[in-house]
C-alpha cells in the first residue's frame, strides 16, 4: 500500500521507536508530524531535517494549560522564523476535554477560542492548511471561525461530532482523517459511511494507544493499512482504489511531492 501518515505525534515517542518506524513503516510514503507546543515544534523540525520522511505542522495543542502572553509570544515569533519549513499549523483547536473535566472556566475558554483564531489568521496570511483538534460541542465553533475568515485548507483530524455538523463540514469541503478506531468502533464507521471519501484521509494519531485488535500494541503506522480495508468496505469500492483516492487526497491537501 501507499499511505501517508497524516496525523502523529513523531515526537513524542522514544528515539529507538522513532528509528524503528522509519525503519519498519512498510508502504508507509511520509509521516505528517504535528506539534502538542514550543519544544515539540522544534523536536519536529529536527526530525523533518533529519527525515526526507517526515514532514511537520507547528502549533500548540489546546488539550493543556494556556501559554503565557510571553510563551505565546516567542511561539509565534519562532513559527514565523520557520514557516517555510513546515507544511500545515497544528496541532491547533479547543479543549473539550479539559472542559469536560473542569479543569477550565468559561474566561479561560474564551482565550482558548482568541489562541485558536489568532492560528486560524496566521493560517490565512501564511497560505498554510490548519490541523485541528475540535469534536463534540467545540467543533461547531471551530467551523465558525474557519467561516468568519474563509478558510478552505481545513483538516479536523479524528472527528467526532453530530449530524449537523459533519454536514456543514461537508458543504464547506473540510477534510477529516480517521484512525484504526474505525476497525471496531461503529460510530467512526458511521462517519466514514456519510462522509465524502474525497474529502479524506487517514492518520494513527500515535504514540495514542488502540483497542480491539490493537491492544497491548504500539501504534505505528502500518495499523492504517487496517483502516484502509474498513474504509473500503464500509464505501464498498476495492481496496486499491480507496488506498489511491487517500493517498491522493493527502498529497493534494498538502502539496506534498511524490519524492
Amino acid at each position: 500500500m501507499k499511505i501517508i501518515d497524516s496525523h502523529i505525534h513523531l515526537d513524542k515517542y522514544k528515539d529507538e521507536e522513532i528509528s524503528h518506524i522509519l525503519e519498519n513503516s512498510t508502504g508507509i510514503d511520509k509521516l505528517i508530524s504535528v506539534s502538542f507546543d514550543l519544544n515539540s515544534c522544534q523536536k519536529n523540525l529536527e526530525l523533518a531535517r533529519k527525515y526526507s520522511k517526515v514532514k511537520t505542522a507547528f502549533g500548540f495543542h489546546p488539550e493543556q494549560e494556556l501559554p503565557t502572553e510571553n510563551g505565546k509570544l516567542e511561539l509565534f515569533n519562532w513559527i514565523e522564523i520557520h514557516k517555510d519549513e513546515m507544511i500545515a499549523i497544528g496541532e491547533v483547536g479547543l479543549p473539550y476535554y479539559l472542559k469536560q473535566s473542569q479543569k477550565v472556566s468559561p474566561k479561560q475558554y474564551e482565550q482558548y477560542i482568541e489562541l485558536l483564531e489568532a492560528f486560524i489568521q496566521k493560517a490565512e496570511e501564511w497560505q498554510k492548511p490548519v490541523i485541528l483538534h475540535a469534536v463534540y460541542d467545540d467543533s461547531p465553533i471551530v467551523c465558525g471561525l474557519l467561516e468568519k475568515y474563509s478558510t478552505k485548507k481545513a483538516h479536523f483530524h479524528w472527528f467526532k461530532g453530530d449530524s449537523k455538523t459533519i454536514n456543514r463540514m461537508i458543504e464547506n469541503g473540510y477534510f477529516i482523517s480517521i484512525t484504526p478506531e474505525i476497525v471496531y468502533k461503529e460510530k467512526i464507521q458511521q462517519l466514514v459511511k456519510t462522509y465524502p471519501l474525497s474529502k479524506m484521509m487517514v492518520e494513527t494519531d500515535g504514540p495514542w494507544p488502540f483497542e480491539g485488535p490493537f491492544s497491548g500494541r504500539m501504534t505505528h503506522p502500518n495499523m492504517i493499512q487496517e483502516s484502509i480495508r474498513m474504509v473500503a468496505k464500509i464505501k464498498k469500492l476495492p481496496i486499491n482504489e480507496v488506498e489511491e483516492r487517500l493517498f491522493q487526497n493527502t498529497l493534494s491537501f498538502y502539496q506534498l511531492s511524490l519524492y
